[in-house]
């Protein structure tokens, strides 16, 4: 029967074949991509799983050279049923994961202290600040610097520091563009902070990591690595829009929509994201989350000085 034997042999081949497919289409920013904490980050992430590999892949090909070489048909194998220990199997058992458990907490204890979001990124340029706000559903990106807000809708120079300030309105939230950083949490009544800086120009993905209702699959946005010209024209772009973000249009603006397009600002009331994090946009008594964003920036400028 050929035609059968060639059957199955093609049957098996596509079964093997076809995960392989599958991940054909995965996307590895996480692994390329175009910012220097993600960068180290993905290199962590190879060098942990390298690491761990050094255990799992000789524990796989022994388990299949045991049970080949010890099946009941192998007359030929050595049959030591009052066998039970081992000196050197013992050292070597115990030994190896002890030295990757070793090695492993050295690189993450490094890692974690070097890659801390708060963390200010060493470079010569300076940075720019960009105020974050997780709203139900999109994001609002302020920028004190420029005078100016967008929603759902991110721009940085390449090279250049960014500072993020990020909250959240009601419900907490995940700051995430893969090819920058790590995702940060966004949640209300006090402010997290990252560092990054984007190497390449570029437009990229960014949305919520942390499910947050019914609109959380479309908290989605676009982060653009651009050149300082086209990063000033950028700029002008919001400038043009003519509207201003104040605290009424803000009240507005945070009611719950989906599949928002991307809205610009020219102006931004003063104190606009500091009344967001203190929860106090409607001018009611402020809350004791009013100086988080101040006492997090203390702390933070202390912490690394």
């Amino acid at each position: 029967m050929p035609i059968l034997s060639l059957f199955k042999n093609s049957t098996r081949t596509v079964l093997i074949l076809a995960p392989t497919a599958l991940l054909a289409g995965c996307n590895t920013v996480l692994l390329h991509p175009a910012g220097a904490v993600a960068k180290q980050e993905g290199h962590l992430i190879l060098v942990a799983t390298v690491l761990m590999l050094i255990v799992i892949v000789p524990v796989m090909a022994l388990t299949v050279v045991f049970a080949w070489r010890y099946r009941k048909s192998n007359s030929q194998a050595t049959y030591t049923p009052d066998w039970d220990h081992s000196t050197q199997l013992e050292l070597v058992i115990w030994a190896v994961p002890l030295l990757i458990i070793i090695a492993l907490g050295a690189v993450t204890w490094i890692s974690t202290h070097t890659l801390d979001p708060y963390r200010r990124l060493r470079t010569a340029a300076k940075p720019i600040t960009v105020e974050v706000v997780a709203l139900d559903w999109k994001w609002l990106f302020i920028y004190p610097e420029q005078g100016i807000a967008v929603v759902n809708d991110l721009a940085a120079p390449v090279d250049v520091p960014i500072h993020f300030k990020i909250t959240a309105s009601a419900v907490m939230n995940s700051f995430f563009v893969p090819a920058l950083a790590g995702q940060i949490y966004a949640m209300p009544g006090m402010q997290t902070q990252l560092h990054a800086v984007i190497d390449h120009a570029g437009d990229y993905d960014g949305f919520s990591a942390n499910y947050s209702g019914a609109g959380f699959s479309d908290m989605r946005f676009k982060f653009h690595g651009m050149s300082e010209a086209d990063f000033a024209r950028w700029v002008q772009e919001a400038k043009a829009s003519g509207r201003t973000l104040d605290r009424e249009g803000y009240l507005v603006l945070e009611q719950p929509s989906e599949h928002d397009p991307v809205r610009r600002y020219a102006n931004v009331e003063a104190g606009l994201y500091e009344a967001i994090v203190a929860r106090s946009v409607t001018g009611r008594d402020r809350t004791v989350a009013q100086s988080t964003a101040g006492a997090t920036d203390a702390v933070a400028q202390e912490r690394y000085r």
